[in-house]
C-alpha cells in the first residue's frame, strides 16, 4: 500500500500543498482538487486546526500530513485520517515511525548530501525544499544530473505554470501550494486542477510518442 501512494504521486506528477489556519477552507480546497482530478493531497498541520480538516478530507481522498517535525504531530495526524505524512527535516524518529506504522514518510531535504542521506535510509520520495529558492529546476537538474538514482519532489514557491519545467528537470513529481488556490474561487481552483493534468498528460502523451 505504501508503494501505491509514492506511485500515485508519480503518476500524477503536480503534488497540491493546502496550507492555511481555517479548517473549513483546507476542506473547501481539497473539495475543488478532488473535483478537478486530484486523489493525493498534502494538508499542512502547521496550524492544530488542520487536523480536523484531515478527518473530513480522508472521507472522500488521499491525504498526506505535511510539515511534520515532532513524532507526536505524526501520531495525531495519522490518528484523524493521514495515510501518510512529510516533513520539510530529515529525521531518524519519524523514519522509525514510518516503518513501525507501516506509512510512507516523505523526508526533508534542501542540499545534494541530504537528499543522499535521505536515500541512503530507504526514503522512498525526497522532499527538495525550498527548491525555487535554491536555484529551481536548474537546481533539480543539476542535483540529479550527479545522482540520476535520486527521486525529487520539489516544494516551495513553485508556480502552476512551472511544473512542466521541473518535470523537464528530471522531478519525479512537482510540489505547488498557494499557487494552486489563493485568490481563487471553488470553481476556478477545478478549474486549474483539470487544465494542469491535462497539460501533464499532453506532455506525458508527447514524451510516449519520443
Amino acid at each position: 500500500m505504501s508503494e501505491n501512494f509514492i506511485q500515485l504521486i508519480a503518476d500524477t506528477k503536480v503534488y497540491p500543498i493546502i496550507r492555511c489556519e481555517d479548517a473549513q477552507y483546507a476542506v473547501d480546497i481539497a473539495k475543488a482538487l478532488h473535483e478537478g482530478g486530484i486523489k493525493l493531497v498534502e494538508m499542512n498541520v502547521e496550524h492544530s486546526t488542520i487536523y480536523d480538516a484531515i478527518k473530513e478530507v480522508s472521507k472522500f481522498m488521499h491525504v498526506c500530513a505535511g510539515g511534520i517535525i515532532t513524532s507526536m504531530q505524526a501520531d495525531a495526524a495519522l490518528e484523524c485520517g493521514a495515510e501518510m505524512f512529510s516533513s520539510p527535516i530529515f529525521q531518524m524518529s519519524l523514519i522509525k515511525i514510518s516503518k513501525n506504522k507501516r506509512v510512507p514518510f516523505i523526508a526533508g531535504a534542501t542540499t545534494a548530501n541530504e537528499a543522499y542521506s535521505a536515500w541512503k535510509s530507504r526514503i522512498p520520495l525526497i522532499k527538495l525544499f525550498p527548491a525555487e529558492a535554491m536555484g529551481g529546476a536548474q537546481y533539480v537538474g543539476d542535483i540529479l544530473r550527479q545522482m540520476p538514482f535520486l527521486k525529487l519532489l520539489p516544494m516551495g514557491n513553485i508556480k502552476l505554470n512551472e511544473v512542466i519545467t521541473y518535470i523537464k528537470a528530471g522531478a519525479v513529481a512537482v510540489g505547488v501550494g498557494r499557487s494552486f488556490y489563493q485568490g481563487f474561487e471553488q470553481k476556478e481552483i477545478t478549474n486549474r486542477t483539470r487544465e494542469i493534468l491535462k497539460e501533464i498528460k499532453d506532455y506525458k502523451a508527447w514524451m510516449n510518442r519520443k
